[in-house]
Order: structure tokens, then C-alpha cells, then sequence
């Protein structure tokens, strides 16, 4: 048992708001436990400078901590005038999460920013936001069908994230922040809804970990996305 009293193959209750704001063209207000994640997609009709008249679109996103979602305020980065290495590497990730699964040529010339607002952290948040951002971006893409603004087949998958670990010894689904901060390995898997990997980043924290340890970590990540996946299929048809 763990101090939340999971199992440790059990997952944070998860919670989905769909629509959580009436301005944004697909919305979610997606929350692992106390992680909560507001994820907003836009549809501009624009592409970068590199995709102009290239005949596909663009998926990127952005990714933001509000100055109270942890214990402690951290400082606005705007206030700093640059992003964090860890703002940056966390919103391309998402951003290559969501392209993965886009069939970037039948989205036209046009552009899908998702913005991924961590309201309150207890671990997870890239995981919580790329899962929640597909939510978002599978809701905007079924609409420009609906629409008639894109042909059929803009999505060719889904994607989610879960984090897992080994802590005291033991390989552990979805790590709140406590586990996460005493981690001997943690480790965050991006996976397709059809199970292929998009991205894997173990890290080692205290001890060096084996295959056998690896492999009981993808299978924890692979029940935990699974679950994560059939819940993203009440919001989005592929």
C-alpha cells in the first residue's frame, strides 16, 4: 500500500471536464489526483513560416505553471523574460506527442495550439497535459470535420502519458509528487492508443535500474495507459 492507500499497479482517480472554457474552439479540465491540468486547443488559419505552401498544417504546444500550483509561489516566467529549460522541454514534448498521431497534410494550411495551464501539481503534470491535450485536440479535430473545414481521418490515433517508477524497491503506476521527489527510477511513457511508442525518458535517481525492472515499468505504463485511453474515447472519435 502506498501513503495514499493504491495498489501499486492503481492509478489517481482521474477526472475529465470536457468544455471546461466557452471561448476555446476544445477544452478540458483534466485532473491525476490533486494534478490538475486546464488544456486549451486553438485553431488558427495560419502555418509557420517553414510550413507556408507546403500544403500541411501545424500541431504545437505550450505549457505554463501558475505561480501557486505548488506549495511554494514560484516567479511568473514572463517576469524572468525567458522560459525555463524545463517549460521548453516539457511543451515539446507535448507538441511531438500531439504530431504523432496528426495527419498534418489533411489539417490544410492551418495551425492547433494547445495550451496546457497546470492549475495544481502533485506530480505528473506532462503526463496529465499530453493526455489531457489530446482530449482537447480531438475534440477541435472532429469539430472541423462536423464542419467540413477537413476530410476524414486527421487523427490516425490517440496518444496519452502516465508516469511510473521504482520507489522502496518497488515499480509504481502514476507517482505523486512525494513518491516522485524519493524516486529511485522515475520514468514517463508517451504511448499511441494502438500502443506504440512516441517517447520513453527514464532516469535513474538514486539507483541504476535493470531489464527486469524496465520491462515491469513499460507494463505498469502500458495498464495505465490503456485505462487512460478508454476514458479519452468518451470526448473524441477517430
Amino acid at each position: 500500500m502506498r501513503s495514499d492507500g493504491r495498489q501499486t499497479d492503481q492509478m489517481r482517480p482521474v477526472t475529465i471536464v470536457p468544455d471546461y472554457l466557452k471561448t476555446a474552439e476544445g477544452s478540458v479540465l483534466i485532473e491525476f489526483g490533486n494534478t490538475r491540468v486546464l488544456c486549451a486547443a486553438t485553431v488558427e488559419d495560419s502555418v509557420p513560416p517553414f510550413k507556408k505552401n507546403s500544403g500541411e498544417g501545424w500541431v504545437t504546444a505550450e505549457y505554463s505553471m501558475l505561480p501557486r500550483a505548488t506549495v511554494t509561489r514560484t516567479p511568473r516566467e514572463v517576469s524572468k523574460g525567458r522560459q525555463s529549460g524545463r517549460t521548453l522541454e516539457i511543451q515539446r514534448l507535448i507538441g511531438r506527442s500531439l504530431r504523432a498521431i496528426v495527419d498534418l497534410r489533411k489539417l490544410g494550411e492551418r495551425s492547433i495550439i494547445v495550451d496546457c495551464d497546470v492549475l495544481q501539481a502533485d506530480g505528473g503534470t506532462r503526463t496529465a497535459s499530453i493526455t489531457g491535450a489530446m482530449i482537447a485536440l480531438g475534440m477541435v479535430a472532429n469539430r472541423l470535420l462536423e464542419a467540413r473545414m477537413t476530410p476524414a481521418g486527421v487523427l490516425l490515433d490517440s496518444v496519452a502519458a502516465i508516469s511510473v517508477g521504482i520507489v522502496d524497491g518497488e515499480p509504481m503506476l502514476d507517482l505523486c509528487y512525494t513518491e516522485d521527489s524519493r524516486a529511485d527510477v522515475d520514468m514517463n511513457v508517451v504511448l499511441t492508443g494502438a500502443g506504440r511508442y512516441v517517447e520513453l525518458q527514464s532516469t535513474a535517481e538514486q539507483n541504476a535500474f535493470d531489464d527486469q525492472q524496465l520491462q515491469a515499468m513499460i507494463a505498469l505504463a502500458r495498464k495505465g495507459i490503456g485505462e487512460l485511453g478508454t476514458l479519452q474515447r468518451n470526448y473524441f472519435k477517430l
